[in-house]
């Protein structure tokens, strides 16, 4: 019996991870600008239907990186690229501003990249704890402040009404 000394790894591009290309190419890259280098998908379209488009954009997004952990991804890998669909959506939810935003961020593709970095340069590896912690951290510090920010638009609101009664 002869032995093998070849080391078999996955790659992203092995065959049970095509489809995450395909999808990855249809969400973020599949139609050209004419006269520009600039490419888009259908990321940024789905994000001008208010809330179903975001939602299922996200959704697939969620699909994509759940594909990538079941193929081996560390958790640090997966924390990251929750980090990036979840910044994809909340600030893919402003009105224009989210739109505008769509066209340039790309979290898929970000995530392949991720993705490609964790096999061929072994980056990304361990626990993703501390990832997660920070952007709970970012998260309950954007909640105060858009709590705050309302607070202040309504005592705006109540001043205004009281000046006129």
């Amino acid at each position: 019996m002869a032995t093998d000394n070849t080391r078999y790894t996955r790659t992203p591009r092995s065959e049970n991870l095509k489809w995450v290309d395909y999808m990855v190419h249809l969400m973020d890259n599949q139609f050209k600008l004419p006269g520009t280098n600039f490419r888009f998908g259908l990321d940024p379209l789905l994000g001008f239907v208010p809330v179903a488009g975001d939602l299922a954009s996200f959704g697939m997004s969620a699909v994509l990186v759940l594909t990538m952990a079941r193929h081996g991804a560390s958790g640090k890998l997966v924390a990251l690229m929750l980090v990036n669909i979840g910044l994809d959506a909340l600030i893919g939810s402003i009105p224009l501003v989210g739109n505008i935003f769509d066209f340039a961020f790309k979290a898929n593709q970000r995530n392949v990249r991720l993705l490609r970095a964790y096999y061929e340069e072994g980056k990304y590896r361990g626990s993703g704890k501390n990832i997660i912690i920070g952007a709970i951290i970012g998260l309950v510090v954007l909640l105060g402040l858009l709590l705050w920010a309302l607070w202040e638009l309504a005592e705006w609101v109540y001043s205004w009404l009281a000046s006129y009664f």
